[in-house]
């Protein structure tokens, strides 16, 4: 590119995308929200026990660094000129908990994904202080149900378990945050002066906090015992929070926060009522924009915040259906089974079947999150014969990700009375062309999938160019770019679409009710650890060497 096109570029905006599975940072023309540059870095995941999902705060913050790097390299080498970035916006992974010392800026502990189970018991505990153990006594405040899910459970974890946590409270040392809040405050300064903030709708997925007047709710926070002062400050999702004080964009705001699901709403450019989009990552997750009042669900789905575009801008609200398990089940597929060996391998399997022979697959590996929200409930494939092999099983996969998204657009048409007419789709897995089709075959509408499929980090970048202080990227309807779509459209009949989800309904009941009792918390697997179990062999032992010694006796 010649140096007399730099000019043409204009102002330019990063987004930090930190994921379940991978970190990335991209850079958009703030103009034409073109994608110029990005850099991807796959994360670990920890599995200390079953149920049990973690990472390392500090590897994912070096992660970011690591990928703003090699991004303004890359942007160096097409000689486009790094001093235009003019903001940098942060989307994330939510109600992952982190809590760490701001006085060393280390973390107290790893992070506790939201994928996590281990808080059940926790769950369980505090049902039994709520009037007629309902799980959805907070949602009139929070539009959540108590669940392993959102992040307070977790901290009340992390509180009664983990002494450093207990210590640095009393210290006055600790702080509490999401992923945003990890990286803001890093990314700002750290142990020194780094700024402690979180934006409404990751606040709105701890439940901690009052989604009606958009503040920690003191009388949540007295009920899971949290101390108020470890909890950042609430701001809105487009504003500057603070300057990037280390490396190639020094000096740049922060100027954007959304999570990630609000994040691809915006980027959607759903900003209408009744605009709806489904991003398919480690999770799918369904947003609805029911306005800016807040919607209750009776089928099963959370009221969330959607955005709040600046201070002084109106706070928009969505219906949310949540999948734990979607572009995961391939991971697992290929880290655990070995049925593939990358992830786009699924795709090819798939396709040389084009059907899954009357297999299905469950992936309630977390338990069913929406909209049956069932802890108990356990991954199952079911519906093998001796004639299913490794294709019918991936297909069986893809199925299960369209399967769920039906359950959830279901719950959504009864709550909000007007069916969708299509679905816009984004996410890593909607380049899969069979798990697209296979969607628009499952739900009988067209499934729409925009040209640029990054729209997480497009919608973190769009809040962070618009923000008051920066104001490079227009968010007024008839300046915001028009999007290219690719469409796929239903291509067999609705009755077979019908009989398949009947079916798939048939094996998610088989499914519930498999963990009916906490894990041993040694993980000991002996026989003996079960009481009852042991008693019974040792005595029927007793019992077989007192008839041998008494049969000897007759002889």
């Amino acid at each position: 590119m010649a140096a007399s096109d730099r000019v043409v570029l204009g102002p330019l905006v990063g987004a930090i995308d930190q994921g379940t599975s991978s970190t990335r940072f991209l850079v958009f023309n703030a103009k034409t929200a073109e994608l110029l540059s990005h850099h991807q870095v796959e994360i670990k995941q920890k599995f200390p026990k079953e149920g049990w999902v973690e990472q390392d705060p500090k590897e994912i913050l070096q992660s970011v660094y690591e990928c703003v790097e090699k991004t303004c390299e890359k942007l160096n080498q097409l000689n486009i000129d790094i001093t235009n970035i003019k903001a940098v916006g942060v989307s994330n992974q939510r109600e992952t908990t982190v809590v760490w010392d701001k006085t060393t800026g280390e973390p107290l502990y790893n992070a506790i994904v939201w994928l996590d189970l281990r808080t059940q018991p926790t769950v369980e505990r505090l049902l039994k202080i709520i009037p007629g153990q309902n799980t959805s006594f907070f949602k009139t405040r929070t539009g959540l149900p108590l669940s392993t899910y959102f992040s307070a459970v977790k901290l009340r974890w992390l509180l009664d378990n983990v002494e450093e946590i207990r210590q640095a409270v009393r210290d006055g040392r600790a702080m509490f945050g999401t992923i945003d809040s990890w990286l803001i405050w890093s990314l700002t300064g750290g142990k020194n002066g780094g700024v402690h903030c979180t934006d409404v709708t990751n606040a709105s997925r701890t439940m901690l906090f009052n989604i009606h007047s958009l503040e920690w709710d003191s009388e949540l926070c007295h009920f899971f015992d949290v101390p108020m002062e470890i909890l950042p400050k609430v701001r809105s999702s487009s504003e500057i929070y603070g300057l990037m004080k280390s490396g190639a964009l020094t000096g740049v705001p922060i100027s954007g926060c959304l999570g990630d699901q609000s994040a691809a709403l915006v980027g959607q450019m759903c900003f209408k009522d009744g605009q709806a989009k489904n991003t398919y990552g480690t999770g799918c997750f369904l947003l609805y924009n029911t306005g800016q009042k807040p919607v209750l669900s009776e089928h099963g789905l959370l009221t969330t915040v959607a955005y709040k575009l600046g201070r002084d801008k109106p706070v928009y609200y969505a219906l949310e259906g949540s999948v734990a398990i979607a572009g995961a089940v391939v991971r697992w597929l290929r880290d655990n089974l070995g049925i593939v060996k990358s992830s786009s391998e699924i795709e090819k399997l798939a396709a040389e079947v084009g059907t899954s022979y009357g297999c299905y697959f469950v992936p309630a590996f977390s338990g069913l999150y929406a909209p049956y929200w069932e802890p108990s409930a356990r991954g199952i494939i079911c519906g093998l014969t001796q004639f299913t092999n490794k294709n019918h099983i991936a297909f069986a996969a893809l199925e299960a990700v369209c399967f769920q998204t039906r359950e959830i657009l279901d719950a959504m048409n009864k709550d909000c009375g007007i069916p969708l007419s299509e679905l816009q789709v984004d996410g890593g897995m909607t380049n899969n062309k069979i798990l697209m089709q296979l969607q628009a075959d499952i739900l009988c509408i067209p499934v729409v999938k925009p040209s640029m499929p990054e729209t997480t980090a497009l919608g973190a970048a769009m809040a962070a160019g618009a923000a008051e202080g920066v104001g490079v990227w227009s968010l007024n309807p008839g300046d915001l770019t028009a999007v290219t779509w690719e469409r796929f459209e239903p291509q067999i009949n609705p009755e077979e679409s019908e009989y398949r989800y009947a079916r798939w309904k048939k094996a998610v009941m088989k499914s519930m009710g498999w963990e009916i009792s906490e894990p041993q918390a040694n993980g000991d697997s002996s026989i003996f650890s079960s009481l009852p179990l042991g008693f019974y062999i040792v005595s029927s032992m007793i019992m077989l060497i007192g008839a041998k010694y008494i049969s000897g006796i007759d002889k």
